[in-house]
């Protein structure tokens, strides 16, 4: 079989679970509004999740939850020194050239909000999210990245409603128009799953265990035609780890 060095790669971060050590959505009510967190919970089967979590939201703001509240909850979310690590290591390495991406259903708030406070708020090239932003009296107003009045995904894989990651994945490799040599996925969710399909043999996803992402690509992923290779973690420490450890060259497509 032959080989070709790896010159340029992307590695694409799924946030909460993935990339931080926590779900963002239910992090702050549960550090704000416990009340929230528990009706949420109650109520999650009935609702598509970014539109509850922008009820919540709204419900926070009424109860004199402020701006500098869920910064505050955001900043001191877990987040592993490990993957801060890991991650400025492989991207200020001279070979091979790094891009990340970040696809997630979290928000744009959320997200940016945490990296900045990590010191990583130049990682990622491009963040595919749901977005959000602030309005003048401090709520947070936070809506689907595909709007629900508008065109639907229709994916076959079952993503979430508002949005499908293989999709966003393909769309994201057809703006840059850049043959990556390798692409690493990390992830932990059941809509992971479906950009995990779109990659190649020589690609890879690095699947958290006990969630999941692992469990679809035990029950799902042969019969779909999964190609990449598997690796799972626990720990951010075994991300940074592996890492560390990946190979200079990958089989020839």
């Amino acid at each position: 079989m032959s080989t070709k060095q790896v010159e340029r790669q992307l590695i694409v971060f799924d946030f909460d679970w993935s990339l931080a050590d926590q779900d963002t959505d239910r992090w702050v009510f549960e550090v704000l509004a416990p009340d929230i967190r528990r009706n949420l919970k109650n109520i999650k089967d009935d609702f598509e999740w970014t539109d509850l979590v922008a009820r919540g939201l709204r419900e926070l703001h009424e109860q004199g939850g402020t701006k500098e509240d869920i910064q505050g909850a955001l900043r001191i979310m877990p987040f592993h020194p490990a993957m801060v690590r890991g991650v400025k290591t492989i991207k200020a390495a001279a070979k091979p050239q790094t891009t990340f991406l970040c696809l997630s259903s979290a928000n744009s708030v959320f997200i940016s909000t945490i990296l900045e406070s990590k010191g990583l708020q130049d990682l990622f090239t491009e963040i595919v999210t749901n977005p959000a932003e602030w309005d003048p009296s401090g709520l947070l107003k936070l809506r689907r990245h595909i709007d629900p009045d508008g065109p639907q995904h229709n994916c076959p894989v079952g993503c979430d409603a508002n949005i499908c990651k293989g999709s966003e994945l393909d769309a994201f490799l057809k703006r840059r128009g850049t043959d990556y040599d390798r692409i690493i996925y990390v992830g932990d969710g059941s809509n992971d799953f479906c950009p995990v399909l779109r990659l190649r043999r020589q690609d890879m996803v690095l699947c958290r265990r006990h969630r999941s992402l692992e469990r679809r690509i035990a029950q799902e992923g042969e019969g779909l035609g999964l190609k990449c290779q598997v690796r799972y973690w626990a720990g951010a420490w075994e991300v940074e780890e592996i890492f560390k450890q990946l190979p200079e060259t990958v089989a020839a497509s």
